[in-house]
Order: C-alpha cells, then structure tokens, then sequence
C-alpha cells in the first residue's frame, strides 16, 4: 500500500511541477480557438446585431459599432490569448462580450421559475422555443476564472515581462 501512496504523490508532485506550464497554455489556446474563430465570421460575415434587441446600457451604442467592437476585441482578444499577452486584461474583457452575448442573444426569452431558466441551459436553441442557449457562454466565462486568478502560466509573454521587470 505505501508503494501506491509513494507513487501517487510522486505522480502528484510531476503534475504540479508542470501545472503552471501546460494548463494555462491550453485553455488560452482553446479560448483563443473559440473567440478567434467568432471574430472572423464577424470580420468577413454581414452584421447581423442589427437584428438584435440589445437591452440597455448595450443598446445605446449602434449596432455597427457594436459589431466592429466585437469583432475587434474576438480577434485581438484571441491573438493576445495565443501570446500569453495582458491576458487578464483581455480575459475580463472577452467575459464582458461573453456577458452582453448572453443578455442579447442566449438568455431566455420569457421565465418564470427557475425551472423555466434553467430549461436555457443547453447547448442549442431548440426549434427556437424560448428558453434560451447559455450553456456554452458560461463555460467560457468559469474558464477564463483561472486565467484571471492565477495569470497566463509560465509559457507566455507576461511571465516573460513579469521576470524581466522584476529583475
């Protein structure tokens, strides 16, 4: 029994060794993947927030510079992400339009209990019932937490800046 117990927290002090290289590394690869990708259906797509009811304060911007914001903060965002670069920054930023995506786009419709809320829990807008698809925006949103929390990782331009300041 105390070789497993040995093993497993050797096998336990290997990952954390590692754990501020790889994680952090792919969950900004992976948002990076995500928002980048938005961003270019926005850069070379039709603007289609002018068929969106913004609610307020998002509705006071027109839906053109809205548009552009998005489609600038996705792209930049994303290659800001790729390069470890103000990655809180950009991090708090990309949940901010995650949010205004929700409350435009994905939130419920109309509900009335929390049944009915959670009904919008779900990937897909199904036959365009009403309750919603915010399931995907919030998993963004908890996977920019460590990012913001614990930073971009050690394989990442603001560690590499961080060092050199602190030098």
């Amino acid at each position: 029994m105390s070789f497993i117990i040995r093993h497993y927290f050797k096998l336990a002090d290997t990952l954390d060794a590692v754990s501020r290289y790889i994680p952090p590394l792919f969950l900004r690869l992976l948002l990076a993947w995500e928002f980048g990708e938005s961003g270019y259906e926005k850069l070379t797509g039709a603007n289609w927030f002018a068929d969106v009811s913004f609610p307020f304060p998002f509705n006071l911007l027109p839906p053109d510079i809205s548009w552009h914001i998005a489609t600038i903060f996705e792209l930049v965002g994303a290659a800001a992400l790729i390069l470890g670069l103000a990655t809180r920054f950009f991090s708090i930023s990309l949940i901010i339009l995650t949010i205004v995506a929700i409350s435009a786009v994905h939130w419920p419709e109309h509900w009335n209990t929390l049944g009915q809320l959670l009904q919008g829990y779900r990937i897909e807008d199904i036959d365009g019932d009403g309750f919603g698809n915010y399931k995907l925006p919030v998993i963004f949103i908890v996977m920019f937490l460590p990012l913001i929390f614990s930073g971009a990782g050690k394989i990442s331009l603001d560690y590499l800046i961080k060092k050199n300041i602190n030098k």
